[in-house]
């Protein structure tokens, strides 16, 4: 809702800006204020609607590691995991930190808690960081590439996963 009230208020923004750019008579230092303080208004606009909304939308992101794997089973797409027999294990350290599974197999899926048996791939890192990774606000190669997240197993089947639960 607030994205479309965002949406709503920068075309009523845009459009008294577009309508104010077409007002005759004015001419000299009076054009230049008034496009100046346009310019401040829009901006001030934009500027209260981003604050206003982000914390709205960050609200929708998961906060913990079982809110990820709960949204996952929602984004579950059977067609990019036709063919595909995998078993992905999380080992997540802190405090809402766990252990959780995926099997997929030709087109379907199974979760759970706890340890699968011989996973193809094991994922571990902290629960903050897979929180954030799945928010996109960490993103998964630099958590490799600095060591915050580390990846036993295939890795072709790894990189499969984004695909299966975009």
């Amino acid at each position: 809702m607030c994205v479309t009230e965002s949406r709503s208020s920068l075309i009523a923004a845009l459009t008294y800006t577009i309508s104010a750019e077409t007002t005759d008579g004015v001419i000299g230092s009076d054009l230049i204020m008034m496009k100046t303080h346009r310019v401040w208004f829009g901006l001030t606009i934009t500027t209260i609607l981003a604050m206003l909304c982000s914390s709205t939308l960050r609200a929708a992101d998961s906060s913990t590691p079982q809110e990820v794997f709960d949204g996952m089973k929602q984004s579950f797409r059977a067609d990019k995991a036709k063919g595909v027999h995998a078993k992905y294990q999380w080992n997540l350290s802190g405090p809402n930190g766990g252990d959780w599974w995926i099997e997929v197999n030709d087109g379907t899926f199974k979760m759970g808690r706890g340890k699968i048996d011989n996973p193809s791939v094991t994922f571990i890192t902290s629960d903050n960081d897979w929180v954030a990774m799945s928010n996109g606000k960490l993103k998964g190669t630099w958590a490799f590439m600095t060591g915050r997240l580390k990846v036993r197993g295939s890795q072709s089947i790894a990189r499969k996963l984004d695909e299966i639960f975009p």
